[in-house]
């Protein structure tokens, strides 16, 4: 059940398949993607020199081709995205050195705000592309997949961490190495939650499509051909009716990827549900069901499984004529010392260079000003979190357990979750204005906006894992109300519920920087806070303090996710064995 490389009876050519109508229905579709594909990369690798206009019209013709140049810069960014959680949960969730340093180390990347990636990227990469667009590409690339990538990582090691014994135990008896073990356990196990924070990886690409397709180097604004571009052009000519024309291309390119991608692997993941029976848990998917049909296709599938089975003979292990306990191999105690003294002086290094650069740059009196509106800007997202999580909770739970419906509103909630909060400023700041509003309450709510759809995902995601005999003996013994949902939906989906908290949590101080410094025209609203701070640093331009506020945000992350969000995990982690 937990191969994730099904293996086929025959390897078949191309050239000596028939093809029958399935492959002729196909053909077009395929032909059409390959030659989008094949258009957008060539235009990204036109000349280009610092300097140059890069105009954006608003002009709705030329909102299909702004479409194809984001959704590619975006699956780029998935792709890329997908290989670092690969590598980097499989390290961090199997060696306790190196998660000492990974975790804390993805808790500072996902609190760092878009553009400051941008801003370390944006000079190497056009340095490496001369004289091509291609530099600036992928510096958009990057900035796109900083708001991918953490919370994959995340959602995968934390369904590597919490495989059930007796999977772990097999896997020990049948002496899988670790590459086998990832590619025929862990990873078909963690796949149901993976394509969900998959699927919000792309509306977390949108959300900050603005900041990732208009940047601003050696002076130059450079805005590249995109729905992000096509929207901050909108914003600063205040054009309500290009707004809505952009908004109906998004939904148009979310139903378009969801139908043509997201959808067929949800339907082909449904076989590594971990249980016996199957019960009305099936996602479908009428391009899954046309390819299972098509020759060509199976024909081509069939050569691929069978060159990705022969890599699995790699880095096999030999049986010694040992017991499978006793083959493996911790990590000295001594070595674990030394490892923990490095990271202990490596630690009191940064602090003492962080004393230095606060008392020669910035003030001790600055600081407290900071940290001040940092537990301003905490209290907003433990509020908030809090709140989405009392709504989103049960209504995802719910969703999860009835896949015909989880079905109707995958694309609706990709919408929802990939809407930039840019696009409600108009109403935002008219609404505030009319009803002279208080703007440090009442534009908070922007700030778990876009990041809300973390625990919608996750909780979905692991409520449809959900054993369909769990279930059935839940209903046998007569549980009902809340006692069912005290012993067995809260404890199944707690793990998932974690893994979004953790990451909205932090995506929603990263939302900070746009939420409580709203901009409308020439109309400012400004609430009191972390991300308002660093707003108006990085509009002044003063480095010093952009570098204070952005330190003491990731400072604030950390230690909410060591000693609040990381207590909660590891009581998932010990209550799902």
């Amino acid at each position: 059940m937990f191969e994730a490389i099904v293996p086929r009876k025959t390897e078949r050519s191309l050239l000596a398949v028939t093809p029958n109508r399935w492959d002729w229905a196909l053909l077009p579709l395929v032909l059409s993607v390959l030659v989008a594909v094949g258009f957008g990369a060539m235009q990204m690798t036109r000349p280009f020199v610092v300097g140059e206009v890069t105009p954006i019209s608003l002009d709705p013709s030329n909102l299909p081709y702004y479409l194809l140049r984001t959704i590619l810069r975006m699956f780029i960014a998935l792709g890329c995205a997908l290989l670092f959680s690969f590598v980097f949960a499989a390290i961090a969730a199997k060696y306790r050195a190196a998660e000492k340093v990974m975790i804390p180390t993805l808790d500072i990347l996902q609190s760092v705000p878009i553009l400051g990636f941008q801003a370390i990227a944006i000079a190497p990469f056009i340095a490496f592309f001369p004289g091509s667009l291609l530099g600036v590409e992928c510096a958009a690339i990057f900035a796109i997949f900083s708001s991918q990538a953490w919370n994959m990582a995340f959602s995968l090691y934390q369904s590597i961490r919490t495989v059930p014994s007796e999977l772990n135990e097999a896997a020990r008896v049948f002496r899988l190495s670790g590459w086998q073990r990832f590619w025929r356990l862990e990873l078909p196990f963690a796949m149901p939650g993976l394509l969900w924070n998959m699927m919000m990886s792309m509306s977390g690409g949108w959300f900050f499509l603005v900041a990732a397709e208009a940047i601003s180097v050696a002076n130059q604004d450079i805005k590249l051909p995109g729905i992000g571009a096509y929207i901050a052009v909108a914003i600063e000519e205040k054009n309500l009716h290009a707004i809505l024309w952009a908004i109906g291309a998004m939904l148009a390119g979310i139903i378009l990827y969801d139908q043509l991608f997201f959808r067929p692997l949800l339907a082909w993941a449904d076989k590594f549900r971990f249980e016996e029976s199957q019960g009305e848990t099936g996602q479908r998917s009428w391009l899954l069901n046309w390819g299972r049909r098509s020759r060509w296709m199976r024909a081509g599938t069939d050569r691929m499984w069978a060159m990705l089975r022969r890599t699995l003979g790699w880095f096999s292990v030999s049986y010694d004529g040992t017991a499978p306990r006793a083959s493996a191999r911790a990590i000295h105690p001594m070595w674990m010392q030394a490892w923990n003294i490095f990271l202990l002086i490596a630690a009191c290094l940064a602090l003492y260079r962080l004393v230095i650069f606060v008392h020669s740059d910035v003030g001790w009196a600055e600081v407290g000003h900071v940290v001040w509106l940092g537990l301003i800007t905490l209290t907003r997202v433990l509020l908030l979190i809090a709140l989405a999580s009392l709504v989103w909770m049960p209504i995802a739970v719910w969703i999860g357990l009835r896949p015909r419906y989880s079905q109707r509103v995958q694309g609706l909630a990709q919408f929802l979750a990939a809407f930039p909060v840019n696009l409600m400023f108009p109403l935002v700041v008219y609404v505030l204005l009319t009803l002279q509003l208080n703007p440090n309450i009442w534009l908070s709510p922007l700030m778990v906006f876009g990041t809300q759809w973390y625990i919608l995902f996750n909780v979905v995601a692991g409520a449809s894992t959900i054993p369909n005999e769990l279930r059935l003996a839940a209903d046998n013994l007569g549980l009902k109300g809340w006692l069912k949902w005290k012993r067995v939906y809260l404890p199944a989906v707690f793990p998932s519920y974690i893994t979004g908290a953790i990451t909205a949590s932090g995506g929603s101080w990263n939302a900070s920087i746009v939420a409580e410094y709203v901009t409308w025209g020439k109309t400012t609203l400004i609430a009191d806070g972390l991300g308002s701070y660093i707003k108006q640093m990085t509009d002044a331009g003063d480095f010093h303090r952009i570098a204070l506020g952005i330190g003491v945000m990731c400072i604030f992350v950390m230690l909410l996710n060591r000693f609040f969000w990381r207590k909660l995990y590891l009581l998932a982690e010990d209550r799902s064995r």
